[in-house]
Formats: structure tokens, sequence, C-alpha cells
């Protein structure tokens, strides 16, 4: 009886710090989130694209028939995502959202604008973030 009990104390002191540990991940409240969104779609929603490869242009009529079904265009054209990486994780979020109706094939198409947009647009912050992983990869070696 006192050895049942002594493991339900351990049990439930346990559960509190776990409880406790998982209480202290550090999460982005919705206010925040919001209001970094609300400054991020406030930007310019759409781009010339006249100079960009044919390829390209026909990406990003597509990019903004299937991206404009969930969020404003001006949310992915003014983020600071740069990276290959970086987009792939997006768009694999956005296709797996119900109704986004985006293919494999379209976000195939949907990847290649946006990583050539940020080759080209956002060239600074690409080649800075470039320069970054790089520099992380190093050390990582080291």
């Amino acid at each position: 009886m006192v050895k049942s009990r002594y493991l339900l104390v351990v049990f439930f002191f346990l559960m509190g710090i776990i409880g406790l540990s998982f209480s202290q991940v550090k999460v982005e409240p919705d206010s925040a989130l919001k209001a970094r969104l609300a400054k991020i779609d406030k930007g310019p929603a759409k781009i010339d694209v006249s100079k960009y490869p044919k390829e390209q242009q026909e990406n990003y009529q597509l990019f903004t028939q299937k991206c404009s079904k969930c969020h404003t265009i001006a949310r992915p054209l003014n983020c600071d995502f740069a990276l290959p990486d970086e987009w792939e994780r997006y768009i694999k979020r956005m296709m797996r959202k119900p109704n986004s109706g985006i293919s494999s094939k379209d976000g195939k198409r949907i990847y290649e604008f946006l990583t050539y947009d940020s080759k080209v647009r956002k060239k600074d912050l690409y080649e800075k973030k470039l320069k970054e992983a790089s520099e992380l990869q190093s050390k990582e070696k080291k």
C-alpha cells in the first residue's frame, strides 16, 4: 500500500515536471502572430514579372490564383522566406490545407516561381540567408 502511494506520488510529480517543461516552450502568442501577419499583408500585393522568363510569368499567374484562396498574395511576397528549403516547407504546409486545391504539379510550379523570385527580387535577403546557412554548416562540421 505504501509502495503504491509512493509510486503514485512519483508519477504525479514527474507529470508536473513534464507539464512545466512543455509550458516553457516559446510559442508566438496569437496577438503577436496576427500583428506580424497584418504587417506583411499590408505590403505590395502584386509584383511586376514582365521581365521574368515566360515560364515564371505563367507560374506567377498560377501562384496568384491558388494562393489567394486562403490568404493575401502580399503574405508570401513580403515575408522573409528566401531559401528553397523555407519555400518547400511553406508550400507543402499549404498543400495540406483543406480545399487549397494545390496539386503536386501546382506546388512544384509555385515553388519554382517563389524560389526564382527570391533570387531576383529578394536577392540581398537570399544571399544573406545563404551565407548564414553556409556559416552554420561550417560550424557544425567542426
